[in-house]
Formats: C-alpha cells, sequence, structure tokens
C-alpha cells in the first residue's frame, strides 16, 4: 500500500486571497428588490458559468461530490435563482440542485430523525440524473445507544441499539426498493456513546458485526452501493473495529467533525479496509468545538458565503480523493453547510483542489 495513495504528502494550501472565496458576488439592491417582494412560484436553475462546467469536465468521474441536503433559501445566485421557501425547495429544489455541474450525490439526513419509506426514497429518486446517487443517514432508533428528549439529552439506554431487524426493516430494505442503483452509501452514523459503554467495546464490536453480517447486499440491486460506519467517538478507530467491517464488507466513513481526530490520523482506517471505496462526510467546523452546531447555525444562516475557509482540509481531502479514485475506487463526498459556511462554495472549493493535483 503506497502512502501516498492516502494523502500523506499533502500538498501545502495555495496562498492566494482567501477574501475572494469567502463571498459570492453581491447583487446590486435594484436587482435584490423584486425577489424580496415576491418569491417566484417554480424554481429555477441557476446559469452555470463556463469556468464551473470545466471544473466539472474535468473531475474524476468516479468521484461524486454534493451537500448535505439542499433546502436552503441562502443558496441564491449559487444553485437556483430567486428567492424560495424552504418548503418550496424542500418539494422543487432536489430536481434543480441535481443540474448543478458539480453536485452529483447528495445525503439524506433527515432519515436520521425519522426513518423514510420506500416510496418517499422512489419520489426523490425520479428527480434525478440516472448518474446520481444517494447517502442515507440510518435512522437514530438504530444508531443511538439512548433514548433522548427534544433537546437531545440521552433519557435511558436504547434496547434498539443495533437492532438487526430494525436496520434491515427500517432503513436498507426501504432505501434499496426505492433508490434501486441510485443507492451510493447507506450511512450508520453511532452517535456519541455514553462512558459505560465505551468501557466495554468488545461487546459493542460483537453488537455491531453482528447487525451488518445480518444486512442484505446491496449490489444487486445498487451495483454502487456501499454500507459504511461512522462514529463520533475515537475509541472506535481501532485494528478490530477495521476488522469487523471487513469482515462484514462494510467501509469506514471518514467523518470531519470536531469530535474526532482529524482527517490525517483517521486514515488508518482506509489503509486497514484498503482497496475499497470512499465515502466521507464533512460535518462541522473544528472552531465551533465538538458541541457547536448551534453556533455554526447561528453564525453561518443563511449559508450563502464561506465564513471560515479551511484550505487544510480541502487539501487533505483533495489529496485522499484523488489518490482513491486515481486507483480505480469510488468516491462519495458529502459537505455540510456547517464545514465552511456554506456548502455549494466548499464543494467548488474541495474541485478545484483536486484538479490542481490532477494536472501535476
Amino acid at each position: 500500500m503506497q502512502d501516498d495513495l492516502f494523502g500523506d504528502a499533502l500538498p501545502k494550501p495555495p496562498a492566494g486571497d482567501v477574501a475572494a472565496q469567502v463571498s459570492p458576488p453581491k447583487p446590486t439592491p435594484e436587482a435584490e428588490a423584486p425577489a424580496r417582494r415576491k418569491r417566484s412560484g417554480v424554481v429555477a436553475p441557476v446559469a452555470a458559468d463556463e469556468a464551473l462546467k470545466a471544473l466539472a469536465v474535468a473531475l474524476p468521474t468516479r468521484l461524486r461530490l454534493g451537500t448535505s441536503s439542499w433546502t436552503y433559501p441562502g443558496w441564491k445566485g449559487l444553485v437556483w435563482e430567486g428567492e424560495h421557501s424552504d418548503a418550496q425547495l424542500s418539494k422543487q429544489g432536489l430536481a434543480v440542485y441535481a443540474q448543478h455541474p458539480l453536485m452529483r450525490t447528495v445525503s439524506f439526513d433527515r432519515s436520521f430523525y425519522r426513518p423514510l419509506t420506500a416510496s418517499q426514497f422512489e419520489r426523490y429518486a425520479s428527480q434525478v440524473p440516472d448518474d446520481f446517487r444517494f447517502v442515507v443517514k440510518a435512522p437514530s432508533v438504530v444508531t443511538d445507544a439512548l433514548v433522548r428528549s427534544e433537546d437531545g439529552r440521552g433519557r435511558q439506554p436504547n434496547p434498539a441499539f443495533l437492532s438487526p431487524e430494525l436496520a434491515r426493516s427500517e432503513c436498507v430494505e426501504p432505501a434499496l426498493q426505492g433508490l434501486g442503483h441510485k443507492l451510493g452509501a447507506l450511512v450508520f452514523q453511532l452517535s456519541p456513546l455514553p462512558l459505560a459503554q465505551l468501557d466495554r467495546m468488545p461487546l459493542l464490536l460483537e453488537r455491531l458485526r453482528t447487525m451488518l453480517r445480518a444486512l442484505p447486499p446491496l449490489a444487486p440491486m445498487a451495483p454502487d452501493g456501499v454500507i459504511a460506519v461512522e462514529v463520533r467517538d475515537p475509541e472506535w478507530l481501532t485494528p478490530d473495529f477495521a476488522a469487523v467491517l471487513r469482515e462484514a464488507g462494510a467501509t469506514y466513513c471518514l467523518g470531519l467533525h470536531a469530535k474526532m481526530p482529524p482527517l490525517q490520523d483517521q486514515l488508518p482506517m482506509l489503509r486497514a479496509l484498503w482497496p475499497g471505496p470512499l465515502v466521507c462526510r464533512w460535518n462541522l467546523n473544528p472552531v465551533h468545538g465538538p458541541y457547536g452546531y448551534e453556533d455554526a447555525e447561528r453564525l453561518y444562516e443563511p449559508y450563502d458565503r464561506l465564513h471560515h475557509p479551511d484550505l487544510e482540509t480541502r487539501a487533505a481531502l483533495a489529496a485522499v480523493i484523488a489518490g482513491i479514485t486515481g486507483r480505480g475506487q469510488n468516491a462519495l463526498v458529502t459537505i455540510s453547510n456547517h464545514a465552511e459556511g456554506c456548502a455549494p462554495l466548499t464543494v467548488r472549493g474541495v474541485a478545484e483542489e483536486v484538479v490542481k493535483l490532477g494536472a501535476r
């Protein structure tokens, strides 16, 4: 296994005018005024500039970049034209989002809070091109060791944690039936564990092994589909965890989150599972700390510009993407608004870094 496959020799972020990457051009007050007075009834895609089209063509064909969800009015001028409500974008936005040259995947984060049905998945699949792939988060009833109150606090142990039956019936089967070949990854994001469970890691690994081995294969209906496990406790990152994933034919979801070690420190998991695809979710900028989602929301909304460009993470992620796709493996990478402030602009920044590496 060559070390440079996973970007150990990371290129230094280019010196340049970061401010130029931070904010999209602001429309004049005259151009803004009609949009504020009246929202359009139809969501239309923004016209892509030639540089964006050329960037998309230059990317590896095995790379699919995208965002976490798509229902953000602040993406006006970046993904769609005009002013639209969250509800309108929920209904019409996906088809427009999928016309953006760089958006070839999207993450269903809402499925973490409430399972989606096969008919819901099928409706979404009908709105995107044949080459589009979805990332689906498994419901928290399966992936959270605790039953939580509305404020997120754990109330009691969750008896359904890592339940093979629920994982199959509430996640895998509906996603396969509804998305078919457009299913890219099913992500089991294991929420932070209470200390009492962290002390019993061998037992948890056995439960995880049992669940993963009980899941039906994805390949017959979704040839590109992969089961991926994302964690929120670094205690999971051991050779024994990698062995469980490898035995079950699953992979590790590279989770870029302040609760986890930096990207470079998670690379041993990818090496242990090589060869295999890359599944990555860039969730939260470390400046906000491990519990900083609310802080990020307050600062970043309406998600129309970059507030904290993380050029080091972009370069490191691009190196991993280039190494893995360059050796014939797929890469699914989804990015949250909480990564830098505006997911579409971060996607473009990562794409530019990948193309730079290919040109060397």
